[in-house]
């Protein structure tokens, strides 16, 4: 899983990174000519896997993924230029899902592009970036269509037309202010425009990066698109927060009356934005959570851990998380009648500890 960052200039997007990714990527390169993404893979806090290690004793743990890519600042001007550049697309037309950071805190030795702090002029002038971007690329795309259709074969006529039609479509959304992942589309229309990684299509992440003295009391952004959520973070505070022991830090976040750093409440939103859900796997050897989609059968949910084990499948022992520590063990669990044995067909639920026979 791989989440882009991205933001206007100056609006804290690498003081971010830094604190959900531990790291100490320098502020000030991007405004200093600097192109090459940040790029680092965190944990996913998962206070299960604390529990079952405690239970089984194992001789790892290992959570589940997701890997941040910090890119520079977006300037403004893709409609006047015709888009993002390509060396910018290269790097976050790939990610699985958007992470806009918006300024909301003050500095007067950090100017704003735009002179002022204002998130909600801020976010629309991203969307518009995105959005103008994935107009220009539907644009090339349509007028070379366009071009091409009359002298295809008739299938293949047809699948063109389809997709030149569905273009349009997007396009006269995108002009009204409606991005891709808030438009109708049927399975068949998802797979046909899946090729282009239009930005605008992406889970959008919203960070508000406020200062300490808005903790208690985070502005609040109405945001309601599809596939997007809002999360208010102090980066400055967290990114400090981040370099500290583990004591230093308690004694930091109780000062600031902060429960838990918010970058654990961010990395599990940017996980769940994605509509991902981790099954866990238990034993003396290892104590691990796998990633999957949500509503996943259990065959595929076990081709995660090694396609043998999918082409072999036989079925799967199943015990919910909750239900397991409320039997102690997985032998009183087993007793209880708590353990279930499923099918391929099955949709793997979150927490699930799932044990998969299987015959290659």
């Amino acid at each position: 899983m791989k989440i882009g960052i991205i933001g206007l200039p100056n609006s804290g997007k690498t003081t971010v990174f830094n604190a959900l990714t531990r790291g100490t990527a320098e502020t000030a390169a991007y405004s200093s000519g600097q192109l090459e993404p940040n790029l680092a893979t965190v944990k996913v806090p998962d206070e299960r896997l604390d529990v079952l290690a405690q239970m089984f004793r194992p001789k790892k743990v290992t959570p589940a993924d997701v890997q941040y890519i910090d890119v520079a600042g977006l300037s403004g001007s893709a409609r006047e230029s015709g888009g993002l550049s390509p060396q910018f697309l290269n790097y976050i037309s790939q990610v699985d899902a958007l992470l806009h950071v918006v300024r909301a805190f003050e500095d007067e030795s950090v100017p704003h592009l735009q002179g002022s702090v204002d998130p909600a002029r801020d976010i629309q002038a991203v969307d518009l970036e995105l959005a103008f971007s994935d107009m220009a690329i539907i644009e090339r795309r349509l007028a070379r269509l366009k071009g091409e259709i009359g002298k295809m074969p008739t299938k293949e006529r047809e699948v063109r037309q389809q997709e030149h039609d569905l273009l349009e479509r997007l396009y006269q959304g995108l002009e009204h202010d409606l991005p891709i992942r808030d438009q109708e589309l049927s399975e068949e229309e998802a797979r046909l425009i899946r090729g282009y990684q239009f930005l605008t299509a992406k889970p959008l992440l919203i960070v508000l990066n406020i200062g300490e003295e808005q903790l208690a009391h985070p502005p609040a952004i109405a945001y309601s698109h599809k596939k997007s959520a809002t999360v208010a973070l102090a980066g400055k505070i967290e990114a400090e927060l981040a370099q500290m022991e583990e004591e230093d830090a308690r004694l930091f976040m109780e000062d600031l009356g902060i429960t838990e750093p918010a970058r654990d409440r961010l990395i599990k939103k940017s996980y769940e934005l994605l509509g991902l859900i981790s099954f866990l796997t238990a034993g003396p050897d290892e104590v691990r959570a796998w990633t999957i989609k949500q509503g996943t059968p259990a065959v595929e949910a076990a081709g995660t851990i090694h396609s043998d084990i999918q082409r072999g499948f036989i079925r799967a022992e199943v015990v919910a998380y909750n239900d397991l520590v409320a039997a102690g063990g997985m032998a009183e669990a087993k007793k209880r009648g708590l353990v279930r044995l499923e099918g391929k067909s099955y949709t793997v639920q979150d927490g699930d500890i799932c044990h998969f026979l299987f015959n290659v």
